[in-house]
């Protein structure tokens, strides 16, 4: 799939619709009301759930979230992941329909699909005003122009195809987090999207409680729920006294201070930018991200006008003790400014003895490696390395038991459908869910498509789901066996050999082999490249001039004398081209 799809129209805000009487045949016997996650169902991240109204042959479908993952080692090449939609772009070639992509909040495992895969579903999205201006800019740097983008406020409640949706405020680590409450025919769901229960946090309302209370005495019939914390006790914690604890902290350091968090978390970026002013910091943010994140804030109005920002190369010339760096790289990647700075290579700052980095984040699994060698690399320069291990520098987005609890008080389902987790979450998820008294909870998969209404909720189909790896401008689909490739060059390089042949078949010059990987001599000290030329050389000669007339015949030949010479002096299998040229 390559994607070069234009859309051209109007981007315009969107009136809080009245609520439209629903058609009054969806009570019959054929009509369901069913959910069906396509991603961030036993995976944490790359989240796409889907909810269809109707009979099976006709469903109207509402999407939720859009997101990617993002690649690592086992993706060679790979920098984004998103969910493969091809059952629902199947389903709307046919007699169904997709008539909203709603998206709960901006961080990347929920938006981070939406300009790639838009062009593919062709549907209007409705957003609040920061994750609106989060996508729009995607779309802007994918030449997208028009995409039907309907800002919606936080709290309001409109009409799509089927649906009666309301956005019901959250907290989370971001501006703008929201449920989606959605009203049928079966009765009222709750989508929660990520949230956490904070009593003071940085930047927005506090959770609507009073709403999430109403809608649970008026019966919810399914309650689609985060699972990321389900294993941890307690509550989360609240964004204030990480604010009061870096105030504290910031204060102590007497040299350069550099802190990293995601740059998506900005209700943490304002805390730790009044941390710097209470201590009579200036702040200078480092990488793309904090500088567009920050942005887009104060573009809809959500920055706090006291916090202001020094350009990098005017930083520098600043006292070294009233200079804080706001930096991108918590995770360690490698193009990061922080990463740049371990290594010594950024333009605008260097890292001294009696400086410190704070890390205000919690290391993603799978990054372990990755963070753990940049913050050696700024311990080799000398600079004190704080983490959430050290101080209390961090809280999490999502809920813990104690907030879980809370929020099924409130809204006390008839079933939980536990989202949002990797499998183990899922299905601990579901046995909490139960011991909050709710009566059934079913714990999906990418691609189990649950049937919450009419009757006893129920798994009633399987779809095909899977991945599509973003290499560039193309969009490979998973098992395409572009990955493997990848991996057999990654662990045996790879070996070109090129022969001349005349018409009559006779050898016209010594063949060429190029080695790109591959050791330069073997265990002996021998030149690899001499080698293997001489071991193709002579499979060459051995060949009767009749079978030099066949080019597979030639091709088999000369990979079967590449792998034994390998075998025989490294031990390892390579990748082998065999190109011929007959003049």
């Amino acid at each position: 799939i390559v994607l070069h799809h234009k859309h051209h129209g109007q981007s315009v805000p969107l009136t809080p619709i009245a609520v439209l009487p629903l058609e009054s045949n969806l009570m019959s016997k054929d009509n369901e009301l069913v959910f069906l996650p396509l991603g961030g169902s036993g995976e944490i991240g790359m989240n796409m759930n889907l909810y269809g109204l109707g009979p099976a042959h006709a469903r109207r479908w509402i999407m939720i979230d859009c997101g990617v993952t993002f690649g690592g080692p086992e993706t060679p090449g790979i920098d984004l992941i998103t969910p493969d939609p091809a059952y629902i772009i199947d389903e709307i070639k046919g007699a169904a329909q997709l008539d909203a992509l709603i998206l709960t909040h901006g961080h990347e495992d929920h938006i981070g699909a939406v300009a790639t895969l838009w062009p593919f579903l062709k549907c209007p999205i409705y957003a609040t005003p920061f994750t609106a201006a989060l996508v729009e800019r995607k779309f802007k740097e994918k030449g997208i122009l028009g995409a039907p983008m309907n800002i919606i406020e936080m709290g309001s409640r409109h009409t799509v195809g089927l649906f009666d949706f309301e956005m019901v405020t959250l907290t989370h680590s971001i501006p703008e987090p929201s449920g989606v409450i959605l009203r049928t025919p079966f009765g009222t769901v709750l989508h929660t999207g990520d949230w956490k229960i904070d009593q003071d946090p940085s930047l927005g309302p506090l959770t609507d409680s009073s709403t999430l209370k109403k809608i649970g005495d008026e019966g919810v019939i399914a309650m689609v729920c985060d699972s990321t914390n389900v294993l941890s006790a307690g509550e989360s914690g609240s964004e204030a006294r990480v604010r009061d604890s870096l105030i504290e902290l910031i204060g102590q350091q007497k040299g350069r201070v550099a802190v990293t968090t995601f740059a998506s978390n900005v209700g943490r970026l304002v805390s730790i930018c009044e941390a710097a002013i209470a201590n009579d910091r200036s702040i200078c943010l480092l990488g793309r991200s904090m500088f567009r994140m920050m942005d887009v804030a104060r573009e809809v109005e959500i920055l706090p006008p006291n916090i202001k920002f020094v350009e990098p190369e005017e930083a520098g010339f600043l006292p070294r003790e009233n200079t804080l760096y706001l930096c991108t790289g918590s995770q360690g990647e490698s193009r990061a400014a922080l990463a740049r700075i371990a290594r010594d290579d950024h333009r605008d700052l260097v890292l001294n003895e009696g400086d410190t980095v704070i890390f205000s984040s919690k290391i993603i699994p799978g990054n372990e490696r990755g963070i753990y060698d940049l913050q050696n690399q700024l311990v080799d320069q000398g600079v004190h390395i704080i983490t959430e291990k050290d101080e209390f520098v961090h809280v999490s987005g999502h809920p813990c038991r104690d907030e879980l609890a809370q929020m099924y008080d409130w809204v006390k389902p008839d079933l939980s459908i536990p989202v949002h987790g990797e499998a183990r979450h899922l299905e601990e998820h579901a046995i909490f869910a139960k011991d909050q008294g709710v009566k059934q909870a079913i714990a999906p998969r990418n691609g189990t498509m649950i049937r919450i209404a009419p009757g006893k909720p129920r798994i009633i189909d399987e779809v095909p789901v899977g991945r599509l790896y973003v290499d560039g401008h193309i969009l490979l689909r998973q098992g395409t066996g572009v990955m493997k490739e990848r991996h057999i060059l990654a662990e045996g390089g790879h070996i070109s050999v090129a022969i001349a042949l005349s018409e009559k078949h006779q050898v016209l010059a010594p063949p060429e082999v190029n080695l790109r990987g591959i050791p330069t001599e073997d265990m002996s000290g021998d030149n690899m490249q001499e080698l293997l030329e001489d071991a193709v050389e002579d499979a060459l000669d051995a060949m009767p001039k009749p079978r030099r007339a066949e080019d597979d015949e030639i091709v088999r030949t000369m990979r079967k004398a590449v792998r034994g010479a390998l075998q025989h002096r490294w031990g390892k299998r390579s990748d082998i081209s065999v190109l011929i040229l007959r003049s």
